[in-house]
């Protein structure tokens, strides 16, 4: 069973090692966090938390029956009512459904917690995996971008009144 939480500061030492866990495996899809990341991964998530509790960054784990970190859905740049939809699940967890179920709760909670009405994404187009994820969630294409030099889609979802995060597209 997993469970989608908001982060919070004892998530740190298995939100660590999710992230060296799974560096390499994220690198090849995203761009690396660098060295400085890990170095100073205690002052950075301080400076998250602070940022969240002000209402700018909603961050959220996905745990695992043990506490183990899964993955990470976060929702940044928030302002005006919408926010920036970002998501990462650790390598061993792929292909469960696990990212998409996350991703559904979370444009619930965005919705019903947090007052937001739209969410944006982006991806690169060599990742057909978070295409699907989004595609599944309700997200639809809507402008090509490059990230990191490399061709890709921005994407955007409406979020219903209705929405609650038990369904979605």
């Amino acid at each position: 069973m997993t469970m989608l939480q908001r982060l919070r500061a004892d998530h740190a030492p298995s939100l660590l090692a999710f992230e060296r866990e799974n560096r390499d495996y994220f690198a090849a899809s995203v761009p690396d966090r660098g060295d400085g990341y890990f170095a100073g991964f205690d002052a950075h998530l301080v400076e998250l938390l602070a940022e969240q509790a002000a209402g700018r960054l909603y961050f959220h784990v996905l745990t695992d029956a043990s506490g183990a970190v899964l993955g990470r859905v976060n929702l940044v740049d928030v302002e005006g009512g919408s926010a920036e939809l970002g998501y990462r699940v650790a390598e061993r967890a792929t292909g469960q459904g696990l990212a998409t179920s996350a991703v559904r709760e979370l444009c619930g909670l965005a919705r019903v917690s947090y007052g937001l009405r739209v969410l944006r994404a982006r991806t690169t187009l060599d990742n057909p995996g978070s295409r699907a994820v989004l595609a599944r969630t309700g997200f639809v294409p809507d402008g090509e971008i490059s990230l990191d030099g490399r061709p890709g889609l921005r994407f955007a979802r409406v979020l219903d009144d209705g929405e609650d995060g038990s369904g979605g597209a």
